[in-house]
């Protein structure tokens, strides 16, 4: 008799595509995005409507730059965003912060307060705005508060709009913040992000303004980024029957499907209309907050889709990127949805990344990263190339480390994402003018001729620079493209350690040019920053086994896994990084590496455990009946030696996990090279099972079913 598989199935295709109210104005009409756009957001037009000029002139200098706003500021401007909020029907407030977990956190309190003749008031000052108290021993903190340490503080960025929430019966005023312990450490993610920006900007200055023929400073410098997000959604009557996907949000047991990606027809094709229908939704909600969600379109592997904004300031991108992951789980929901945003749902396919662009801007809006008409002779151009490439291959351990986690590890390397070796690519027009800098010669790049393809089409202009998909680090025409960042991550870490180590570099190529009194001195410190990052320069196929070994010849660290990645957060060389660009103490930064470390260890754990309980109470008495029904024929004795393999690894791997390893640092080890090997080939041996295992027996949702019938 059909199971609850089965039911699953026949609800998955049996439902509507839902529909939603877009908004509309007075007339009833559709109204543009640009109309709505930002409305649920306490911003700069709604600042200027609400303020005094005074105190909004002052917000200003807050943000652009960087001025600590005073608490005459403060007040006004809690007292402003109340106003607005509760018009727009909030009751409550919270200061959103990002925690070490990767995810975001919130505590709502209510605007309600009493007045001393003990009337009921709302209430919300500027002390109230600037900080709040949650509990910081109950977040990871690698150390740095313990159970008895309870006391933390929420911050205030001005820098980042407040919003509202959409609550089920109202709304919430959120307030981007970042979290610190009671001594002054950052416990979040926000708060090295922001710090590392004003790495960006201390050392950009200080290299542009020996850049300038006056020694003129070149005002604020901002690092902006555009995180593209790449996700999975299937049916969540099939993730209801599959607790891997809840709460681990992969599948730890699954067969391929006869067709995945092979015929590369999913890629850019046709969006289903459920699928759209939940799209459109989803960039409805993030218009409302202001979040610039610019493309969508279908990925390489089937049942997977993209998002992609407009690129932004980057802590502002920070708080947007973990609006969009929310609002995605969220919509998904509302469609009878559920969204994967795990690097690594389903084997056999291709997983999910984000690919973090990034680039920087001066006060006057010039793209730093904007080679020109002739790059050769952009000295500005060629300075800020070189220290990026200086400073990554100085500390590409560093950048590896920033985008390590369990889940990561199943795509870097795997054919659909770059390898775990921290490489740049340049392409070859930029690569000729590189190697002439090295030389002392100038290059004139010729555009080259533009294409077309047939006489009815119009001419297209062709980009100086090819795309490299096995880049992990790649210069794509005005930006950088840091592509091994993985899907679920907060692009916080990595845009930390990437601004810092980008700070080292323009660091280093300034003290040269401030050591040398000759005419040619900037020439020569981007010939010597150019020649001694020369070995992180590759071009070629990352996924060649020839590049594994010729990176090694080059002394390209490669860490394959995790706890080898993070291991380059305990060197020396990193606390030093860190330090000296004032992003991270010594403490904080040991605390990074052992949170991350703590959390892949549970990872691990947890999937070893869901694997476990699926193989003990659904896979082993599917197959036990189905060896039952076919016993003595040819089919019985398969399943009868597949039943005998499923039982063989599973005891091997409770005799492994019968060990004690003492050390997270030994027990990730041990977890990563030995548990994990034993628990693949237990899910083989399933995975085996169910290719012959009876349809009807079968109890969890196949590959083909969550992929193809969502």
């Amino acid at each position: 008799m059909p199971g609850p598989r089965h039911e699953a199935v026949k609800t998955a295709l049996s439902r509507d595509i839902r529909t939603f109210q877009r908004p509309t104005g007075a007339d009833g009409r559709p109204q543009r995005i640009s109309a709505f756009f930002g409305s649920r957001c306490f911003g700069a037009d709604r600042m200027r409507e609400r303020l005094p000029p005074d105190i909004f002139r002052r917000w200003q200098d807050v943000v652009e730059k960087g001025v600590r706003p005073e608490r005459p500021v403060a007040d006004a401007i809690a007292h402003a965003v109340k106003e607005w909020a509760i018009e727009q029907g909030a009751t409550h407030f919270c200061h959103w912060f990002h925690p070490m977990t990767g995810l975001t956190a919130e505590k709502h309190d209510s605007f309600l307060a009493f007045d001393s003749a003990g009337r009921a008031i709302e209430k919300f000052t500027g002390a109230m705005l600037i900080q709040s108290e949650p509990d910081a021993s109950s977040f990871p903190s690698g150390g740095m508060r313990s159970t008895f340490e309870a006391r933390g503080y929420t911050n205030w960025d001005p820098t980042s709009p407040m919003f509202l929430m959409d609550t089920p019966n109202g709304r919430t005023l959120c307030i981007p913040s970042a979290f610190l312990g009671y001594h002054g450490q950052a416990l979040d993610e926000k708060a090295p992000l922001l710090r590392s920006m004003d790495a960006i900007n201390r050392s950009a200055g200080r290299l542009l303004s020996l850049l300038s023929p006056t020694g003129e400073h070149p005002g604020r410098i901002t690092v902006t980024v555009g995180p593209e997000q790449e996700y999975f959604v299937i049916d969540r009557a099939y993730a209801a029957l599959r607790p891997d996907l809840v709460i681990a949000g992969r599948s730890v047991l699954g067969a391929r499907a006869p067709k995945g990606q092979s015929l590369e027809d999913h890629y850019f094709g046709s969006i289903p209309q459920r699928v759209q229908s939940f799209m459109e939704e989803v960039e409805v909600e993030l218009y409302y907050l202001g979040v610039s969600a610019k493309t969508r379109h279908n990925e390489v592997a089937p049942s997977q889709f993209e998002l992609a904004p407009i690129f932004c300031e980057a802590n502002l991108a920070a708080d947007h990127n973990q609006l969009v992951m929310s609002t995605l789980r969220k919509v998904a929901a509302r469609h009878d949805l559920i969204a994967l945003l795990h690097e690594k749902p389903f084997a056999g396919v291709n997983g999910s990344g984000k690919h973090l662009n990034w680039s920087m801007s001066d006060n006057k809006g010039h793209n730093l990263l904007d080679p020109g008409d002739n790059p050769s002779e952009n000295l500005r151009f060629l300075a800020v190339l070189a220290s990026i490439l200086l400073g990554v291959h100085r500390h590409a351990a560093v950048l590896r480390a920033s985008i390590a986690s369990y889940a990561n590890d199943y795509r870097l390397g795997a054919n659909e994402a770059p390898p775990a070796i921290i490489s740049v690519f340049l392409g070859d027009a930029l690569t000729r003018v590189v190697e002439a800098a090295e030389r002392g010669e100038n290059v004139v790049l010729d555009p080259g001729a533009p294409i077309q393809l047939a006489a009815q089409l119009p001419l297209i202009a062709r980009d100086n620079t090819d795309r490299n998909r096995t880049s992990p680090f790649a210069f794509t025409g005005n930006k950088f493209e840091f592509r091994a960042v993985g899907a679920s991550a907060s692009i916080s870490w990595p845009g930390t350690c990437l601004n810092a180590v980008v700070a080292d570099g323009m660091d280093q190529l300034a003290a040269w040019i401030e050591a040398d009194a000759s005419p040619d001195r900037v020439l020569s410190a981007v010939r010597r920053a150019l020649t001694e990052a020369a070995p992180v320069r590759f071009d070629g196929n990352g996924y060649s086994a020839e590049w594994v070994q010729e990176a090694e010849g080059r002394g390209l660290p490669h860490a394959r896994t995790t706890p080898a990645a993070l291991s380059a957060l305990r060197q020396q060389a990193a606390t030093d990084l860190f330090t000296r660009q004032k992003v991270l103490s010594p403490e904080e930064l040991r605390a990074r590496h052992d949170v991350r470390l703590d959390q892949y260890n549970k990872r691990v754990e947890i999937e070893i455990d869901l694997l476990l309980r699926l193989v003990d109470t659904q896979i082993l008495p599917a197959v036990e009946r189905d060896a039952q029904e076919f016993s003595g024929g040819w089919r019985g004795r398969q399943l009868e030696a597949g039943l005998e393999a499923i039982i063989a690894a599973r005891v091997e791997l409770n005799r492994l996990l019968s060990n004690h390893v003492e050390g997270e640092e030994a027990r990730a080890e041990w977890l990563c090279h030995t548990l994990l090997p034993a628990a693949q080939n237990l899910r083989a041996a399933c995975d085996r099972m169910e290719e012959i295992c009876s349809d009807e027996r079968w109890p969890l949702p196949s590959y083909y079913e969550m992929l193809f019938l969502s």
